[in-house]
């Protein structure tokens, strides 16, 4: 008789599994404080939201301890398939789809709305890790960076057509990947550039933009005549800044929503509108500002008391914490995040072969990125784009996405020792 494997929980990441259940809970507490007020039921309450919350961390829990006990060779051999799934349901949403708050991504299941853009993360980590992790996959090759490319960029498109711009614009996290694996850092150069010259831009125009660049390059091509062979390149990076600079209001005047120009220039101070786009951010800013060093206390806050801020219980959740648990609440949530997204790291280095190291990339790029963005727009530093907060926000699409993210991870991490051999054996 064939003798059964049994799982070593030994080998489980514990320091990632407790940081998952202390930050799971702390949100649900103040997604509760967030909906309370004196006439509030219990927590458990299931026709709010603080309660339906409670049932998503129940399925998240399920689900976590399966994900731990599944074959790992499970994930590897079905990457591709997971992939197709999750791209199918998000073409889906055009036909079954629901419009919640003037985006129509949601599809409704019973008395839940479940949202693909979320789960879309997940099979484009595992088709990447699949693609890049086999022997010959290599970044410098155009076909295969062609080919990662479309991994990513395919559901994205399909997410932006959905006018889902914030969940669409989380799978550009996905190129830190590929700069991980070999793409050349020249392309980061270039997008940093581009940011430069938007946000120039913005604030002088395109036609200053475009003649002090030109100015500049004129100038470099007098000062360097005797390099001619720098001539051509120069006439294509200045053409280049040239276009972008000039095409920059033709995309905030005919591709961008109104609310949505209005709310990057609302970001960088060229715009003032309290009322309506600058609102959010503005009450967040004063709640945050209002909880101190330790805060007003649990279910004090008078701004989050008094609905000032909308999207509280979920874009908005860090202003809560800062209202009602102050600036030493706000470190804690922020050292918990930064410590989670170093473990996640730390996990990617040490795996023995590319499949789960590349996967374990995504997760880290993934969280980093909303961890990043969603605390930007809650202080006003990144326009508002409307993505959650890992594990804090209000949601189950978002819970349980970013829950079987984190421990398909975890299970992979606790076979690194006999991995390597098995993976080679199925490429």
């Amino acid at each position: 008789m064939r003798e059964k494997k049994i799982i070593d929980t030994n080998t489980f990441d514990w320091p990632i599994i407790l940081i998952y259940i202390v930050m799971v809970l702390f949100g649900w507490f103040n997604i509760y404080s967030a909906s309370w007020n004196e006439s509030t039921g219990s927590i458990f309450d299931l026709n709010k939201n603080y309660g339906k919350q409670f049932l998503f961390i129940c399925a998240s829990a399920f689900i976590a301890i399966f994900w731990l006990f599944l074959d790992y060779k499970v994930f590897s051999l079905f990457s591709y398939v997971v992939y197709g799934i999750l791209i199918a349901l998000v073409i889906s949403v055009f036909v079954l789809g629901k419009e919640v708050a003037g985006n129509k991504n949601w599809i409704p299941i019973g008395g839940f709305n479940l949202q693909p853009a979320e789960f879309a993360k997940y099979g484009v980590s595992l088709a990447l890790a699949k693609f890049l992790g086999t022997p010959d996959a290599r970044l410098k090759d155009k076909s295969t960076l062609r080919i990662a490319l479309a991994i990513f960029l395919l559901p994205m498109a399909l997410i932006l057509i959905q006018k889902d711009t914030g969940s669409a614009l989380v799978f550009l996290s996905f190129t830190l990947v590929l700069y991980r694996e070999g793409l050349s850092g020249i392309w980061f150069i270039m997008a940093l550039c581009s940011i430069i010259i938007f946000i120039l831009t913005l604030y002088f125009g395109s036609i200053w933009v475009s003649g002090v660049f030109a100015a500049i390059a004129f100038l470099f091509y007098i000062l360097s005549s005797r390099r001619k062979y720098l001539t051509w390149p120069v006439l294509l990076v200045t053409i280049a800044v040239v276009g972008f600079s000039s095409s920059i209001n033709l995309i905030m005047d005919n591709v961008l929503k109104d609310h949505q120009k209005k709310r990057i220039l609302v970001t960088f101070g060229l715009l003032e509108d309290l009322k309506k786009e600058g609102y959010n951010v503005h009450q967040s800013k004063i709640a945050i500002g209002s909880g101190g060093l330790i805060g007003k206390g649990y279910l004090q806050g008078t701004q989050t008391k008094l609905r000032y801020v909308p999207e509280q219980h979920t874009d908005f959740i860090f202003c809560t914490i800062g209202e009602e648990w102050g600036w030493v609440g706000s470190m804690v949530m922020l050292i918990l995040f930064v410590t989670l997204i170093a473990r996640v790291y730390y996990l990617a280095e040490r795996q023995k072969n590319r499949y789960n190291r590349v996967y374990a990339y995504c997760v880290a790029s993934i969280l980093f990125f909303h961890f990043t963005i969603n605390i930007g727009m809650t202080i006003g530093l990144v326009p508002v784009i409307g993505i959650p907060l890992p594990f804090f926000s209000y949601g189950g699409s978002s819970l349980i996405g970013f829950t079987v993210l984190l421990f398909t991870l975890i299970r992979l991490d606790a076979t690194r020792s006999t991995e390597m051999s098995t993976l080679k054996d199925m490429y």
